[in-house]
């Protein structure tokens, strides 16, 4: 079955309220409108009704059933700031958390937080930065997990990977590392990829010495021994990992190496040229990222993205609220 029939099926009728921060980006609404009418789960879009209007009008988009919120004006404002001021523990003020919860990004999170949406959808026109500090400061990593991830689901005709983390740790510990492991073999489960993590890098199994590989040596048995169920190798690089005769040649005893379906990258320089490589080149379709680890879902799209690409990566952010 295809990855979006998949979840479609799982999230259709079950009513998930995803808020959409991005109300008047005609994108966004666009993609929002179609999932509330495809009845694939609630919209919530943020924004001045009245530009909502103007964008909808503009682009012949039905706002029937849509709701439509202004933090400016929203009636449980007070509510969400002394929520968001308990949550902070005293970093922030009553009058800073005012002031904060007025940008679009905050007041969604706090949405979330609140469980008035259960998910969130931003940055057609923000910064990752802007969409992934309010979810870090406010609902927060799991237990376990000191750092948030970003993946990729990369899927060509029947073939489909993950690749992480290619959107947010620029240089990750092996701590770290481990870290978006384990999160990355649960995000491969969500998308029906039976996950066989390789810890990449320029070395397989001692082929080469360095500080590189050692920390990719050290992540892989910290991610084996936090998640013994999971099928995790490495050091590999990515033919071995990925090419049965390689994987013959240079880690013949490895149950992932050649059949790996799960890419660890180990630091985000790597992993964000390497997904869009085989973006351009291998003309494989990139879904994400999907940010892993969160307490609650919260997806951040790239700032070129398509409409359509907001419509699915919604559809995956309601997924993630029906798994653990």
């Amino acid at each position: 079955m295809d990855l979006f029939e998949s979840l479609t099926t799982k999230v259709t009728g079950k009513q998930i309220k995803i808020v959409f921060p991005e109300g008047a980006e005609a994108r966004v609404l666009g993609a929002a409108t179609r999932l509330q009418h495809d009845n694939l789960l609630h919209a919530i879009v943020l924004g001045d009704p009245a530009e909502i209007e103007k964008v909808a009008t503009a682009h012949n988009f039905d706002l029937t059933d849509l709701e439509i919120i202004n933090p400016a004006t929203a009636a449980n404002f007070e509510d969400l700031v002394t929520a968001f001021v308990e949550r902070r523990k005293g970093k922030n003020t009553a009058e800073q958390a005012e002031k904060m919860l007025r940008d679009v990004n905050y007041f969604g999170t706090m949405l979330v937080y609140t469980g008035l949406a259960d998910g969130m959808v931003s940055g057609a026109v923000h910064p990752t930065g802007d969409t992934v500090r309010p979810a870090l400061q406010i609902i927060k990593t799991k237990p376990g997990v000191s750092r948030t991830s970003g993946a990729f689901i990369m899927q060509k005709g029947e073939q489909r990977y993950l690749f992480s983390d290619c959107a947010i740790n620029i240089d990750p510990s092996a701590e770290e590392l481990a870290q978006i492991a384990v999160s990355s073999a649960k995000t491969a489960e969500l998308f029906d990829i039976e996950p066989r993590v390789a810890m990449l890098s320029f070395s397989t199994k001692g082929s080469a010495k360095a500080d590189a590989v050692t920390k990719v040596q050290e992540a892989t048995k910290l991610a084996q021994a936090a998640a013994p169920a999971y099928q995790i190798d490495g050091e590999l690089q990515f033919d071995a990992a990925f090419v049965p005769a390689v994987a013959q040649q240079k880690a013949p005893d490895s149950r992932v190496a050649g059949n790996a379906t799960v890419f660890v990258f180990p630091e985000l320089q790597s992993g964000n040229i390497g997904y869009k490589i085989a973006q351009r080149f291998g003309g494989f379709e990139a879904i994400g990222p999907v940010l892993q680890g969160l307490n609650k879902p919260v997806s951040d799209l790239s700032r070129g993205a398509s409409e359509e690409d907001v419509y699915k990566l919604a559809i995956i952010t309601a997924a993630q609220t029906l798994i653990d």
